[in-house]
């Protein structure tokens, strides 16, 4: 099973008058990270807001010699192909995702193959606090080096707390114990073999030599047993 998780960062809240600056993707196949990854900044036609600006640290400097997003679309539809999209709050992701995909006449990805951990976060642990911060050191993973907002780095982190969210290491114990036991060899049991009883019966040499060592013994034990 392959899944996309994705995270993106954004000149504000609402599509339209603000405008998406930065994806980044992460390909999982059977919940394990594959390697590959898909990331890019975009020039957002507008300013960055001061705001927007502290949240993941992109200037209007930075973004000035970065590709438009119809520039990049064609190589990130490819990438996402057909997989569900996992995001943290995916509504969100998703609104942007689509909206810069409608602006260069393509057509929106189904929000079917929406997958929000957000919303599983809030079925199995109501009540906690379910920003990605809180996720990561609810499952012990590490962001030490997350200083701003980054969406590749997002979606790394993101992919490792899906994982968890869903029994990931739970699920891959049992799969590593179930490889354990397939590699072990059958046992087989050998054959018994039935073998008559062995006797050694004393020679007439052992018997006299046996009788002669009983002569010389000095009240024995058996000797005070038998009188008593």
């Amino acid at each position: 099973m392959r899944e996309i998780v994705f995270d993106t960062e954004t000149t504000g809240f609402t599509f339209g008058e603000d405008r998406m600056v930065e994806i980044g993707c992460v390909e999982l196949v059977n919940r394990v990270e594959t390697g590959r990854t898909f990331h890019a900044y975009f020039h957002p036609e507008r300013t960055m807001p001061p705001g927007a600006q502290a949240i993941h640290g992109l200037s209007d400097a930075f973004l000035s010699d970065k590709p438009l997003f119809h520039a990049l679309a064609e190589e990130l539809v490819a990438f996402i192909g057909d997989a569900p999209l996992v995001a943290h709050n995916a509504s969100f992701d998703f609104g942007f995702l689509n909206g810069e995909l409608g602006r260069c006449g393509r057509d929106p990805i189904c929000m079917t193959r929406m997958i929000d951990t957000l919303a599983i976060a809030k079925q199995r642990h109501p009540g906690a606090k379910l920003t990605l911060d809180a996720l990561c050191s609810r499952f012990g993973v590490d962001r030490s080096h997350r200083v701003l907002h980054g969406a590749l780095l997002d979606a790394q982190l993101l992919a490792q707390v899906y994982v968890e969210l869903m029994g990931g290491r739970q699920i891959g114990l049992s799969l590593v114990s179930d490889l354990v036991a397939d590699a072990q060899p059958a046992t087989v049991a050998a054959p018994r073999i039935a073998r008559p009883a062995r006797h050694f019966a004393p020679s007439d040499a052992e018997l006299a030599a046996h009788a002669a060592f009983l002569t010389r013994v000095k009240n024995p034990i058996w000797g005070a047993a038998a009188s008593g």
